[in-house]
């Protein structure tokens, strides 16, 4: 189904995403984000699978290049994700999460109403910046937090 968004209406869920995400990684213990979640991704990787594709969307918003790895599968670039992050110290994962989310908040409201207005789209749209994040915290990191 397409339908024509607003920019309060995309504001408002990517908001509402962002707190349900942020409220679950505030409640994190520094060895939460070690518990596995698939295969070799932990807690924290999917955290970071989640960050860089907003932050993917986020270039996108800018017209500027959307994917490293441009042209590559899916799975290739979400590996480059993986072993660009994977090393690097959760509180820097956390650090991104939220710059990310408040440039991606900064760039929907600098956005012309045509942007939002101009043309149908689908329902979920944009969805790296809500329902991606929506899917994985709570296929992945809520379920590795349960147990």
């Amino acid at each position: 189904m397409k339908v024509r968004h607003t920019r309060a209406s995309v504001i408002a869920r990517v908001e509402a995403e962002y707190r349900s995400l942020d409220r679950l990684v505030r409640q994190l213990e520094p060895t939460d984000f070690d518990r596995p979640v698939f295969a070799d991704w932990t807690v924290k990787d999917a955290l970071a699978h989640i960050v860089a594709w907003k932050a993917q969307a986020l270039r996108g918003l800018r017209g500027q290049r959307r994917k490293p790895g441009e042209g590559m599968e899916i799975g290739d670039r979400n590996q480059l994700i993986y072993d660009e992050w994977h090393s690097r110290p959760a509180a820097d994962v956390v650090a991104e999460h939220r710059r990310i989310q408040r440039e991606v908040i900064k760039e929907l409201r600098s956005l012309p109403d045509e942007f939002f207005t101009g043309r149908e789209r689908s329902a979920g749209w944009p969805g790296d910046l809500d329902s991606h994040s929506a899917e994985h915290r709570k296929r992945h990191i809520e379920r590795a937090l349960a147990g």
